[in-house]
């Protein structure tokens, strides 16, 4: 039974009750109109460091950018210290930056949580506890809703999500999203959906379902099985922007669900790159240099458009190595149009897949729970992921 009624979050409605989760290099603006063109739902932007913000990074803050029709505009923050990011909170609401806040606290790779941040910061309980009041107490005089995305915990001896979910809850965020994986599990195996039912039944805020999300027909599934609030899409969307339509059509109750031709593909490759070049070449004093970094920015993009499909490897080099919209033109128009959805690429994974590993973490980070002690050199000047 698919969920009946809008995700709230403070003042707003969300529906169909579907997120899209910041990924680095790839949720920007431009790749995020492309989403909301298919269907409804709230797209985060690349995740912001709360260090960068406060002091005013360039890149960072050409990296906070959203359409006029953007709404709600949400805005993921990652941070370990709660005075800066309480700092980084108040510059977005006095700013006027966005209408949602999500705090990062699900990265897994070993550059974050060796200092202690990401899926690592959870299990300093009073740390944790603390950044997330500081984010809500500054956010909260203007209405602007925080939320969190968390993991399971470090790995399996080490679980956080239902003590963390719940102090999160008691310090006043609008909702909790779980990542069904521990930290040590990265992309690997099998998002563990028994474990979001658990957090779902220890909750009373909204809770939403994040792993293992490929079609819209596992999100009808995820939400029978753990009764969640909404889901988080994250992999299964790349490539795949009208995944978005799909769960829409899910969430109301409709059964049609798209399955492109190589043609129809095509198109989406072609908008898709015209929206980075438009967002690429906005204020710059050289539009053929942004039309080329547009270009550039959605290379990493073709394979994924072109997962199961029979073209060749050269057609395929090629279409990665593109520097311009009509080179793009060009190749586009060799594909054979009518080449049909290659089935059995559906409910497959996309994206990061690896396997799992250890955890690094600060030296003694395990021994002391209740050290809420700002990890030095935790936080991060660069935004992004």
């Amino acid at each position: 039974m698919p969920a009946l009624r809008p995700l709230t979050l403070g003042q707003h409605q969300v529906w169909p009750p579907v997120v899209l989760a910041p990924m680095a290099g790839i949720t920007n603006i431009g790749f995020r109109r492309l989403c909301r063109e298919q269907g409804g739902g709230i797209y985060v932007c690349e995740m912001i460091t709360t260090r960068a913000l406060v002091e005013r990074n360039p890149k960072t803050l050409r990296m906070i950018a959203f359409g006029d029709d953007e709404k709600p505009r949400s805005l993921q923050l990652y941070g370990t210290d709660p005075e800066i990011t309480a700092a980084a909170v108040r510059i977005v609401v006095e700013r006027n930056l966005a209408d949602h806040i999500d705090l990062n606290f699900g990265c897994p790779v070993p550059k974050v949580t060796r200092r202690g941040g990401g899926a690592a910061l959870p299990w300093r309980r009073r740390l944790f506890a603390r950044l997330v009041r500081a984010a809500v107490a500054a956010a909260s005089p203007a209405g602007v809703p925080v939320t969190v995305k968390m993991r399971k915990g470090i790995d399996d001896d080490h679980l956080t999500y239902v003590e963390a979910g719940l102090a999160a809850q008691e310090a006043g965020v609008a909702a909790v999203a779980l990542h069904g994986r521990t930290a040590s599990q990265r992309y690997s195996g099998t998002a563990d959906w028994d474990a979001i039912a658990t957090l779902k039944q220890a909750l009373d805020v909204p809770v939403l379902g994040n792993g293992d999300i490929w079609e819209a027909d596992d999100a009808l599934r995820m939400v029978a099985h753990t009764g969640v609030d909404g889901v988080v899409i994250g992999r299964g969307c790349l490539g795949r922007p009208w995944l978005f339509a799909d769960l829409e059509a899910a969430f109301n109750g409709r059964p049609e669900r798209r399955l492109p031709t190589l043609g129809e593909v095509a198109v989406t490759m072609r908008r898709h790159a015209e929206l980075l070049v438009d967002q690429f070449t906005a204020g710059a004093r050289n539009p053929a240099r942004g039309e080329r970094d547009g270009c550039t920015d959605f290379r990493k993009h073709v394979a994924w458009y072109l997962k199961g499909f029979p073209v060749g490897g050269e057609l395929r080099r090629s279409l990665a190595m593109i520097e311009s919209l009509a080179q793009l033109d060009d190749l586009l128009g060799k594909l054979d149009p009518a080449e049909p959805f290659p089935m059995a690429a559906l409910g497959q994974p996309r994206g990061r897949t690896n396997s799992p590993g250890k955890v690094f973490l600060p030296e003694g980070w395990l021994a002391s729970r209740d050290d809420d002690t700002v990890p030095e050199g935790a936080e991060m000047d660069d935004s992004g992921g």
